[in-house]
C-alpha cells in the first residue's frame, strides 16, 4: 500500500497535475499562529508542517512546493505529531467534528473519527510517544477526555471521563514520553494529572483538590504549558509569571494491574523563579528543559534547571512554539563535555512559530535566526488580481499590503500602514493603480508597483470602506461603506500631471451596500455605475451630470419583493438582448434587462448551504471554448463554478469548502486560470487552479434536457408527483376547451400563460401576485427580441423548468412564518406571539398584496370549509368594518403561527 512502502521526501514527487475537480487547491497563503508549527525535515530537506484553516500543509521551503492534507470541514482547532514525525493527528471544532490521523510520508488519512465530542468537537489533543494512542478534550462546557488506540479499528475510546467545571478550562494536553497510559493537562489556572489502566478506567489525579494562590504561597501568574520531567518522578508547568512549578511523583509511575482504590499523589513541591518574563512554551527534549518565552528568547536547562544557553533574536516577537530537527549536526570541537546527551540535544537547529504569524529557522550551530515566513496577524479581507500580469495583492486589518506573484509564488513587495486596516482592494482597468479601502473610511491610490502612495489619501467615508472599484477608463473611482454611502473620486488634470480628486459622495441605501458595479453606456462608451444594497434598491448614477459634492442619481428600482439581493454583476453577451446578473438569500439568480430593469428570468442558483455572497464572470482562457462561459461565486466558506448560460441545472455548478470561518472576498487572475480566496478572521487566503473540462464532464454525465429536472421533483420522473403534475396540466386543456362541450377536443401539450398560477398552487407553490407577474412576462417575452412576438402558451416541459426555477429552493418554510408573527404579533398571557383576529383581518386587507373583502371572503370560506347558508351569500357574513364576521369556532380571538398553518392553511409544514 502507499503507507507501507512510503518515504519521507516523497509527498513531493508525486504528479499532481491532473485533477478531478474544477477547483484543485494549489497554494495556501497564510497559517494559523494560534497552533504549533512541526519541523519534519531539516537540512538538505527543510520541510514544516502547519495549518491553515481547515488544511494542514506540509511545506518544503526550499523547493517551494505544498502538499495539502485535506479531509476536515471545519477549521482545525488541534494537532499533535508523533515523536518520529510520521504520524500526525489533527481535529476540529464545529458541527461533525473530526479527528484525522495522517501519515505524512506519503498525505494518507489512515484513521479517521467520527462523532468523538459530537457536543462541540475537540479543543487539545495529544499522540502518545509510541505512536499507539491520541488523547482528546472536549471543547464543550463540561469537557470530556478521552484516550483512544487509534491503530484499532474502532469508533469507541479505551476510556473517557468528565471534568468538573471548577477545573477550568483546559486546553493543553501531552503523554508522558515514558509512559503512554499517564498524561497531563492544563487550565490557565489549574493542572490535571491523569492515569489510565484499562477500558473504562481512567483517573484524574487532582480530584481531590483544587489549586488556589494559597497552594503556592506566591504569586505563580497563569499557567501556560505542562511536560513530564525526563527523570520521569516530575513534573513542570510554566507559568505567566516566568516561574516552573514543579511537581513531585509521590509513588513509583509503574503501571498497575488495576487502578488503585486512591490514584497517585502529585504533591507542588516548590515553585522555581525561573525569568521575569511570561513563559509561553515548555518543552522536554532528551535530557534539556527548554523554554520560550513573550521576548522571542529560547532557554535551554539541564535536569537541575541551570542554564546552559540562551538564543535569542530582536526581531522574533512571543514565542508560540518550537519544534526541534532529528537531524544532528556534527558536534564542534570545542564541546568535549561529559554530558554527552545535553551536547546532541544543543546539537539540533529548531523551528520557531510567534504569536504574530513569523517563522524563524535557528541553526544552532550560528545562533543564524532566518525569517522564513511571516503572515497576516489579523483578519485578511481585502485581494485583487492584477488585470495583466500574474500579480496578487492582498491586505490585512493589521495593515499589511503584500503582493506576489503567484505563477512562481514568490513574494515581491510589502507596505505596513499603520493607522488602519485594509477593508478591500481593486487594481485599475490598465494595471497602473491600485486603490485600498480602510476600516478607517480613508482611501490610498497607490502605485501598483511600488505600492507609494501617488496623491494624498483621502478621507471621504464616515465608515470602513466595503467595496471599491474603477470605471472601464480609469476615469472614476467609486467606493461604498459601512455607513451605506457611495463615493466617488475623479481623474482630473492639474498643473500639466493627472491627478485625483473627490467629486461627490451619497447616501444612496438605507441597508448595506452589497455591490458597486461599473458598466459602459452602449451608445456613449461612457462610465455607468450603479449600486446594489440590501434594502432591494438598484441606484444608478448620472456620472457626466454629476458635479462637485453633488452626485446625480438617474433611475431607483426595488429589485425583490420578498427576497433579498445580495450580489450584482454583469451578464456576457449570449442573445441579442443584455442583462446584469443578481443572486439573493433565497438561492435564486435573476436575470434584469439592463435598460428596462425589468426581470426577464429567475433561476435556481447552487444550493450548498448559504446563499452566494459574490458573484463574477470568469475570463476565457486562450484555450476555452469562444461560445462557454463560467461564473465564480463565494458562499458564506464555500467557492464555486457554475457554467453559462444559467438554467437552473444543478450539475452545472460545483462547490469546494475554502474557508469554513467565512470567506471574505476573492479575485480571478487575468487570464482565468486561478482564482483567489480571502479567509477574513482565518487570516489566510488561497489559490485555486481552475479545470473546466471537470465541470463540463460532470454537467455532460448529469444528463441532457429535463433529465437534470426531473432528479429536483419529489419521485423523479416515474413518481407520484410528476403523474400529479401531468394530471392538472391536462385537466387545464379540458377547462380551458370546455369541460362539457360537445365539439372534438383539440389535443395539444400546451395550455394558457394564465393558468399557470392554478397548476403551481394546485401542486403545492403559492407565489405572491408579484412572482406570478414574473413568471408569466418571463414566458410571454422569451422570444420577443429574437422575433418580435409574445408567446401565449407553454408546454410540460417549460412548465417544468418554471416551477422547479421559481418554487421556494428549500421548500415552505415554519421559520419564516414564525418570524412574521415575531413582527407583527404581540405576546399573548401565556408567551405566545399571536396576532388579533381583527388585525390580522386587517392586514390582509391593507398591507402588501392587499387583499379585497371579497377576495378574502372567498379565501377564508374556501380554507375553513365553510359555505353560505341557503339566501346568505358570501358578503353576508362581513360586518361594517370590512373584516370577515366569522365566528370564533372559524378562526379564534388570538391566532399563533401553528395555528395559523395548520388550522387556517392547512399546510403540513415540518418545523
Amino acid at each position: 500500500s502507499l503507507v507501507w512502502a512510503a518515504m519521507p521526501g516523497m509527498l513531493f514527487r508525486k504528479n499532481r497535475d491532473r485533477s478531478l475537480h474544477p477547483l484543485d487547491l494549489s497554494w495556501v497563503f497564510g497559517y494559523n499562529s494560534s497552533l504549533a508549527v512541526y519541523s519534519l525535515m531539516d537540512g538538505k530537506d527543510q520541510v514544516l508542517l502547519y495549518v491553515s484553516s481547515h488544511t494542514v500543509v506540509i511545506h518544503d521551503i526550499l523547493r517551494d512546493k505544498q502538499f495539502h492534507l485535506q479531509g476536515h470541514t471545519n477549521v482545525i482547532s488541534c494537532l499533535s505529531v508523533s515523536e518520529d514525525k510520521r504520524w500526525v493527528a489533527t481535529a476540529d471544532r464545529g458541527p461533525d467534528a473530526l479527528i484525522i490521523v495522517w501519515d505524512s510520508y506519503s498525505g494518507v488519512p489512515v484513521r479517521t473519527i467520527f462523532e468523538s465530542h459530537s457536543e462541540d468537537g475537540v479543543c487539545a489533543i495529544a499522540i502518545s510517544q509510541d505512536a499507539k494512542y491520541l488523547v482528546t478534550i472536549s471543547a464543550a462546557a463540561v469537557q470530556k477526555v478521552c484516550v483512544w488506540r487509534w491503530t484499532l479499528p474502532t469508533e469507541q475510546p479505551k476510556c473517557c471521563i468528565e471534568l468538573k467545571p471548577e477545573f477550568g478550562y483546559q486546553d493543553y494536553v501531552i503523554f508522558n514520553p515514558q509512559n503512554p497510559h499517564e498524561f497531563v493537562s492544563n487550565s490557565k489556572t489549574q493542572v490535571i494529572f491523569y492515569l489510565w489502566v484499562r477500558q473504562s478506567q481512567l483517573w484524574d489525579e487532582n480530584t481531590a483538590w483544587l489549586l488556589s494562590p494559597q497552594t503556592f504561597k506566591c504569586l505563580v501568574g497563569q499557567f501556560s504549558q505542562s511536560v513530564f520531567h525526563f527523570n520521569n518522578t516530575q513534573a513542570l508547568t510554566g507559568t505567566s509569571a516566568g516561574k516552573l512549578v514543579v511537581w513531585d511523583m509521590d509513588n513509583p509511575r509503574t503501571l498497575p494491574e488495576e487502578l488503585p482504590a486512591k490514584p497517585h499523589g502529585v504533591t507542588a513541591t516548590k515553585v522555581v523563579a525561573m525569568q521575569k518574563e511570561s513563559l509561553t512554551v515548555l518543552k522536554v527534549l532528551e535530557s534539556c528543559i527548554v523554554t520560550g518565552d513573550v521576548k522571542g528568547q529560547v532557554k535551554f536547562y539541564d535536569g537541575q534547571l541551570r542554564l546552559l544557553t540562551i538564543y535569542s533574536h530582536e526581531k522574533v516577537g512571543p514565542i508560540w512554539s518550537i519544534s526541534f530537527s532529528k537531524v544532528l549536526r556534527d558536534p564542534p570541537t570545542s564541546w568535549s563535555d561529559s554530558s554527552n546527551s545535553v551536547s546532541l540535544t544543543l546539537n539540533r537547529n529548531f523551528i520557531l512559530s510567534t504569536s504574530d504569524a513569523t517563522m524563524f529557522h535557528v541553526a544552532t550551530d550560528s545562533t543564524n535566526f532566518e525569517r522564513i515566513m511571516k503572515e497576516a496577524k489579523k483578519a485578511v479581507n481585502a485581494i485583487a488580481c492584477h488585470p495583466q500580469e500574474p500579480l496578487v495583492a492582498v491586505g490585512s486589518h493589521c495593515g499589511l499590503l503584500k503582493v506576489w506573484e503567484y505563477k512562481q509564488t514568490q513574494y515581491l513587495v510589502s507596505r505596513v500602514f499603520t493607522e488602519a486596516g485594509i477593508q478591500c482592494l481593486c487594481y485599475d482597468p490598465k494595471g497602473h493603480l491600485l486603490a485600498a479601502g480602510f476600516t478607517n473610511g480613508s482611501v490610498y491610490i497607490l502605485d501598483a508597483i511600488s505600492l507609494q502612495s501617488i496623491c494624498e489619501e483621502f478621507q471621504f467615508s464616515q465608515g470602513p470602506v466595503t467595496h471599491i472599484s474603477f470605471s472601464h477608463d480609469s476615469k472614476y473611482l467609486a467606493t461604498a461603506d459601512e455607513n451605506y454611502s457611495v463615493t466617488v473620486y475623479k481623474r482630473v488634470l492639474q498643473n500639466g500631471s493627472r491627478c485625483w480628486e473627490h467629486l461627490a459622495g451619497l447616501d444612496s441605501h438605507y441597508k448595506p451596500i452589497r455591490s458597486i458595479l461599473f458598466g459602459v453606456h452602449p451608445a456613449s462608451n461612457e462610465p455607468r455605475l450603479l449600486s446594489l444594497g440590501e434594502d432591494r434598491q438598484l441606484v444608478e448614477y448620472d456620472l457626466n451630470s454629476s458635479i462637485k459634492d453633488h452626485l446625480v442619481v438617474t433611475h431607483r428600482d426595488r429589485l425583490e419583493q420578498a427576497a433579498v439581493p445580495l450580489c450584482l454583476t454583469w451578464y456576457p453577451q449570449l442573445s441579442t438582448e443584455s442583462f446584469f446578473l443578481t443572486a439573493n438569500n433565497c438561492y435564486k439568480m435573476k436575470l434584469y434587462n439592463t435598460t428596462t430593469k425589468m426581470c426577464r428570468k429567475t433561476l435556481l442558483g447552487p444550493t450548498y448551504g448559504s446563499p452566494l455572497e459574490k458573484i463574477q464572470i470568469l475570463p476565457r482562457t486562450s484555450s476555452a471554448d469562444p461560445q462557454q462561459h463560467y461564473l465564480v461565486y463565494i458562499t458564506k466558506d464555500k467557492v464555486g463554478l457554475q457554467m453559462l448560460p444559467v438554467d437552473g441545472n444543478p450539475h452545472k455548478s460545483s462547490a469546494f469548502i475554502c474557508h469554513p470561518d467565512g470567506a471574505s472576498d476573492f479575485a480571478i487572475s487575468h487570464d482565468g486560470r486561478y482564482i483567489f480566496t480571502a479567509g477574513g478572521q482565518e487570516r489566510t487566503f488561497m489559490k485555486w487552479k481552475v479545470n473546466l473540462p471537470a465541470l463540463d464532464a460532470a454537467a455532460f454525465l448529469g444528463g441532457e434536457d429535463l433529465i437534470p429536472f426531473y432528479s429536483l421533483l419529489d419521485g423523479g420522473r416515474e413518481g407520484k408527483f410528476f403523474r400529479e403534475l401531468e394530471d392538472y396540466f391536462y385537466y387545464v386543456q379540458l377547462c380551458s376547451q370546455g369541460i362539457e362541450t360537445l365539439e372534438t377536443r383539440q389535443v395539444s401539450t400546451h395550455i394558457p400563460l394564465e393558468e399557470i398560477p392554478s397548476v403551481m398552487r394546485a401542486i403545492g407553490f403559492y407565489p405572491s401576485e408579484e412572482e406570478i407577474e414574473e413568471m408569466i412576462n418571463e414566458v410571454k417575452f422569451s422570444k420577443y427580441v429574437d422575433t418580435g412576438e409574445e408567446v401565449t402558451k407553454i408546454n410540460l416541459d417549460d412548465f417544468i423548468k418554471l416551477y422547479i426555477n421559481h418554487r421556494p429552493a428549500l421548500g415552505l418554510s415554519m421559520k419564516t412564518i414564525q418570524r412574521a408573527f415575531q413582527v407583527l404579533g404581540y405576546d399573548n398571557k401565556k408567551g405566545d406571539k399571536v396576532i388579533d383576529r381583527g388585525d390580522f383581518l386587517s392586514l390582509l386587507q391593507c398591507r402588501g398584496e392587499q387583499m379585497t373583502e371579497d377576495e378574502l371572503g372567498q379565501c377564508l370560506t374556501t380554507l375553513l370549509g365553510r359555505r353560505p347558508r341557503e339566501g346568505e351569500s358570501e358578503l353576508d357574513t362581513y360586518d361594517h368594518t370590512g373584516a370577515a364576521a366569522l365566528t370564533e369556532e372559524d378562526i379564534p380571538a388570538e391566532i399563533t403561527a401553528e395555528i395559523f398553518v395548520t388550522d387556517i392553511l392547512g399546510l403540513p409544514i415540518a418545523e
